[in-house]
């Protein structure tokens, strides 16, 4: 049997739907959207199910909508007995790894990413902060080129999601000019991304010391599953680590390509899982290694997928 890792998205993966199909055929993930409902007060399910996608876009929404959706599908996943060696989740993802580990407890989860996404919105004023991915220009030439493009402003790597998929984000005029040198420099794609802050640049740093005092106050447990964390590359070993690399995530890079690749080279991960709405990790991965098995389970028929790992 592979060694399985699961994976869980984080923004941008939402959809107007997405749960709705699980919850219609596992009581498990009805338990899930209750609990967050009540968690919240607030009918975070009806927007999940019926939008308006406009209010589901927003961040605050946005963010225990897909905790919510992909714990969702993580309880039907649980019943099936699959057990993975290794988790992470991509950002946002990170904390419904950390659910599913058993190292916090749901309801603090979606109360806690709640606040985060309004904490994130808050910190830099709507229109002075943006974000682009470069395609086809590896880490050091993306480096190179935010270093350039600064100046006296923030322009930073946000995301490192493939080999050659990297996201910058930082102040508008300083992310437009590293967009047109990285134009020059012979990027395959250069794409502005439809974002509403400069999420994982210094720029968030409000955001983290608001989100600190919230998660000293939330109970972590050591995960019972090992979590490899964005921040390090390396999993939380203990509760307090766990809850120290959620802090500085907020305004530091996704690790995304040197997590994959530990899960891999260290952690002995031949299988991966994506739990949640969309497919986009399990693309990712493939274009990280491309022998690696990467199953996307976003809606039921998906679970039929699994049964190659289960032999």
């Amino acid at each position: 049997m592979p060694r399985v890792a699961f994976v869980f998205p984080g923004q941008g993966s939402q959809a107007v739907g997405m749960g709705r199909p699980w919850v219609d055929a596992f009581a498990g993930a009805r338990e899930v959207f209750r609990a967050a409902d009540e968690a919240l007060g607030l009918e975070l399910s009806t927007l999940c199910w019926e939008g308006p996608a406009a209010d589901l876009q927003l961040t605050a929404n946005t963010q225990p909508a897909i905790l919510t959706a992909s714990l969702a599908v993580h309880a039907a996943v649980a019943e099936r007995g699959l057990e993975p060696v290794l988790m992470a989740g991509h950002s946002l993802g990170e904390y419904s790894a950390l659910v599913a580990a058993g190292a916090l407890d749901f309801a603090d989860a979606v109360r806690l990413v709640r606040r985060r996404g309004q904490l994130m919105q808050e910190a830099v004023p709507v229109g002075e902060g943006a974000m682009a991915a470069i395609l086809g220009l590896d880490e050091e030439a993306v480096r190179r080129i935010t270093a350039e493009a600064a100046g006296d402003e923030v322009c930073a790597v946000a995301n490192l999601n493939s080999p050659v998929q990297t996201v910058i984000a930082g102040h508008a005029a300083a992310v437009e000019r590293a967009m047109e040198l990285a134009g020059a420099a012979g990027a395959r794609g250069v794409i502005p991304l439809a974002v509403s802050a400069p999420f994982h640049s210094p720029l968030m740093a409000p955001a983290r010391a608001g989100l600190e005092p919230r998660l000293a106050a939330t109970d972590f447990r050591d995960p019972a599953v090992p979590v490899v964390t964005n921040i390090d590359a390396r999993p939380a070993a203990s509760a307090a680590a766990a809850r120290d690399a959620l802090a500085r995530q907020i305004d530091g890079p996704v690790r995304w390509v040197e997590s994959i690749r530990w899960m891999i080279d260290e952690g002995g991960v031949d299988a991966f899982v994506e739990i949640g709405p969309g497919a986009v990790l399990s693309g990712l991965i493939r274009r990280i290694e491309r022998g690696v098995t990467a199953i996307s389970v976003a809606v039921p028929d998906d679970l039929a997928k699994l049964a190659e790992l289960e032999a």
